[in-house]
């Protein structure tokens, strides 16, 4: 016996509507599609891109971090799993700029030919690499005395939170064509999402208001989107956390602090280089804390907050280096 005629004589008279909806006929969801939900699977690279995928999708998508937790891009080794999670992904985002260079023959291996990849960094006005000719900043390209890893842009665009607004601004809209039955719910987080980060924009930009003009050292070429944001200048001892630095980089650093009366050198949280630590001992000033936020722990990276609280934290310990 069909279920519509045993729910017919279980309900006597009552209407043909009445009977569909007592009797357990499909509801339709809030979002009819099999693919919405935690069903629709989206991989991200590294930290910054993973919070803001996370904060777009919502509840909207699956969201899984590619390069784990407490490990950069500079440092990632693929594993098989890398495979597996890319074949079963609708969606990849990136960076881009050169960031994650082990990605395209990843990619490639996966094939995966329904991966739709998002380019977070697709329409950012971007800042040159220092060795690239006529840069505003490239006076001391070539006291730096070895190659440049990053490539002919520098790819920390996410550390300017207005460039922020615009990658997660593209991967809204990369999301929504991807999926576009979760369209309004994507729209919803990513507007909620950038009024958070515009705020912090002009939070940030108050708090450092005193200070516009002046100098700061990080270990490695991570903040000069931060710098021109603020109206800051941002130096550096060198190019990316693996390279060590050589003794014209010491110089010219020493010279920098010294002209710029600075009270800290700033570097990573993991990083622990022990000339640059060495360095700020010979020079009397600290060694402080600016997390570009290439690696966090697992619980930080799942929420989209970290990224403004760590950039709080970044614009405090900027403050004590310059003394305020």
């Amino acid at each position: 016996m069909s279920l519509l005629s045993s729910c017919l004589r279980r309900t006597g008279l009552l209407g043909l509507a009445l009977v569909l909806v007592a009797c357990g006929a499909p509801k339709q969801q809030a979002n009819d599609s099999s693919s919405s939900g935690k069903g629709f699977k989206v991989v991200s690279t590294f930290l910054p891109i993973t919070l803001f995928t996370r904060a777009v999708a919502g509840d909207c998508a699956e969201v899984t971090a590619l390069i784990p937790p407490n490990t950069g891009p500079h440092e990632f080794q693929s594993r098989p799993g890398d495979l597996v999670a890319l074949r079963d992904a609708r969606v990849l985002v990136k960076n881009g700029l050169g960031m994650e260079a082990f990605l395209d023959k990843l990619v490639a291996s996966a094939e995966n030919k329904n991966l739709l990849v998002i380019d977070s960094s697709r329409g950012v006005t971007t800042i040159d690499s220092p060795e690239e000719p006529g840069h505003a900043e490239a006076e001391h390209s070539h006291e730096m005395g070895h190659g440049h890893a990053h490539g002919e842009v520098n790819p920390h665009i996410w550390l300017d939170p207005l460039r922020a607004v615009q990658q997660v601004e593209t991967i809204r809209d990369g999301l929504v064509k991807a999926d576009p039955n979760c369209a309004d719910g994507y729209r919803r987080n990513a507007e909620a999402y950038t009024t958070q980060l515009r705020a912090l924009n002009t939070e940030i930009a108050g708090q450092l208001k005193p200070f516009q003009g002046k100098t700061f050292v990080a270990f490695h070429d991570f903040a000069p989107y931060f710098a021109e944001r603020f109206g800051l200048k941002a130096e550096f001892v060198v190019d990316v956390p693996e390279l060590n630095p050589t003794p014209a980089d010491l110089q010219r650093v020493s010279e920098i602090v010294e002209r710029s009366q600075l009270q800290a050198l700033l570097s990573e949280p993991q990083e622990g280089n022990r000339s640059f630590n060495a360095l700020a001992k010979d020079l009397g000033v600290r060694v402080s804390v600016f997390d570009p936020m290439e690696t966090a722990s697992e619980q930080a990276s799942r929420d989209p907050g970290t990224y403004i609280s760590v950039m709080r934290r970044n614009v405090a310990d900027l403050r004590q280096a310059f003394g305020g």
